[in-house]
């Protein structure tokens, strides 16, 4: 977003607005956009002398602890920069009536939503899942956002807690267009190759999936046919059976491992698929039958004392 050129002045202003009510909302310093990222602070600095044509301070500051990452200040020195911000706009507000004026126009409502998230946006790693933030202290603020989003017909959502709301988006589709309306048009081709990958993977996965699946349930299929067979076998025996059941026991007791069509191929004359699977199931129904009686004739177990 930092390579992005600035536009006209209106824009300009809506996106430097964006980043310093962002930034005052979340505790930065009176006349102070604060920054861990160099090209932001760059760009805070770029915006300011285009505007105003004053040469702001920017203090760096090295932090001791955890990432020991650098922390910037774009610390403005004219008193009469962004006067017609705070004159404009009640504190609790938050700089939203100010921001509302500066977005009348279209283009001025995509420089703001870049501004801010600049300020304070955040995408997580879409190889882990989709999520797109925009964080403040101030709720009035992430309402105002997810307004302007609303008008590009992305789906966002706002969430409040206690100290702090958000405005997001969760959706890859929309976290798509929002890069595409801020014009992060790298990050967009980025993301638009890991989701390409992701929904690649998870087509092979499911694929693998479904035929693992199949080739378990094949295999349970087979093995308690031949269980059914072997049992039929050892209690009425085949000559018991119908000519077509017979038929069919005898080749699938000698075969117990091919698939249901070729199966059919072998019978006089061949039986198709479902012909094959029905007379299967006759065999299964008839070692059931067996096992009932089996059971229903078999004595009871008397305990003695």
């Amino acid at each position: 977003m930092c390579r992005v050129e600035p536009g006209i002045d209106c824009c300009k202003r809506a996106e430097l607005a964006a980043a310093y009510v962002m930034g005052q909302t979340g505790g930065a310093p009176a006349d102070c956009i604060v920054t861990e990222n160099a090209a932001f602070a760059r760009r805070a600095y770029k915006l300011l002398r285009e505007i105003y044509a004053a040469a702001p301070d920017i203090n760096v500051k090295r932090k001791q602890r955890l990432k020991k990452s650098a922390s910037y200040t774009v610390r403005i020195n004219s008193s009469l920069i962004f006067s017609d911000m705070k004159n404009g706009a009640a504190p609790h507000s938050g700089g939203v009536d100010y921001l509302r004026k500066l977005t009348r126009k279209k283009c001025c409502k995509k420089a703001a939503l870049r501004g801010a998230f600049l300020a304070g946006g955040s995408v997580t790693d879409p190889e882990k899942h989709y999520h797109l933030e925009i964080y403040s202290k101030e709720y009035g603020l992430t309402e105002f956002l997810s307004v302007i989003m609303a008008g590009f017909n992305l789906n966002a959502k706002t969430m409040k807690r206690t100290d702090y709301s958000i405005v997001y988006i969760k959706d890859s589709e929309g976290i798509v267009d929002f890069l595409n309306i801020t014009g992060a048009y790298r990050a967009l081709m980025s993301l638009e190759n890991t989701r390409i990958l992701k929904d690649m993977r998870n087509s092979v996965n499911r694929a693998v999936n479904c035929v693992t699946a199949n080739l378990e349930k094949t295999a349970n299929a087979s093995l308690r046919q031949a269980i059914n067979i072997a049992y039929i076998k050892e209690t009425i025996g085949f000559d018991a059976l119908p000519e077509n059941l017979r038929e069919i026991a005898l080749i699938r007791w000698a075969n117990r491992e091919i698939s249901l069509m070729e199966l059919g191929q072998m019978l006089n004359p061949p039986l198709g698929k479902s012909g094959v699977n029905h007379r299967l199931r006759k065999l299964d129904s008839i070692a059931e039958d067996i096992r009932q009686k089996a059971d229903f004739h078999k004595p009871d177990i008397v305990f003695k004392p």
